[in-house]
């Protein structure tokens, strides 16, 4: 979700992600000033799926196969200790990543009418972006503070499931893993 500006939202949508608050004390300040997503109420994460399918249609149904699908998957952890970038964007590396890659896997089989990302991208890199749309020195400031902290360490045991508003992302429901 973190690869749109605020007005590219649309009332209606929804995204899968997993929460990462470990990083919040290294990214929160950074992220408020130069990711929109967290000017739109979306804290520390990874996306797993973005767009999801559209509001009208998480109902019972959508949730029963959430729970059902991501039940199935083992938590894990995921350690932080790299930056990496894509055009104008800077964010943290999770490692491993495959866990991440399996869980939108799984996802997009069951509903392919939800690409990742739109269909964007050939390959989806998991990744928790830092900064959006900003020039190559901002990029250098931010990763050369964040790579003078300490590695840290997130477990992760549940999806996430948040709907945009108009003006803010919400909370939706939370799908937890198994273990």
């Amino acid at each position: 979700m973190a690869d749109h500006s605020t007005s590219r939202f649309q009332a209606g949508q929804t995204g899968l992600i997993v929460r990462i608050p470990e990083a919040e004390p290294a990214v929160r300040a950074w992220r408020e000033r130069f990711d929109p997503s967290a000017r739109a109420g979306v804290p520390a994460h990874i996306t797993v799926l973005f767009p999801f399918l559209d509001e009208s249609r998480t109902d019972q149904g959508a949730c029963s196969a959430l729970t059902d699908m991501l039940g199935r998957q083992h938590a894990f952890d995921l350690r932080f200790e790299s930056c990496g970038r894509f055009p104008g964007v800077l964010f943290l590396r999770p490692e491993p990543d495959m866990r991440l890659r399996r869980l939108t896997e799984v996802l997009t089989h069951r509903w392919p009418e939800a690409p990742p990302y739109g269909g964007k991208f050939t390959e989806v890199v998991p990744h928790l972006t830092i900064a959006d749309g900003q020039d190559d020195a901002v990029l250098e400031e931010i990763e050369a503070d964040l790579l003078s902290q300490p590695p840290f360490t997130s477990r992760v045991s549940s999806v996430d499931l948040l709907v945009y508003d108009g003006a803010k992302w919400q909370d939706r429901a939370s799908f937890a893993l198994h273990g």
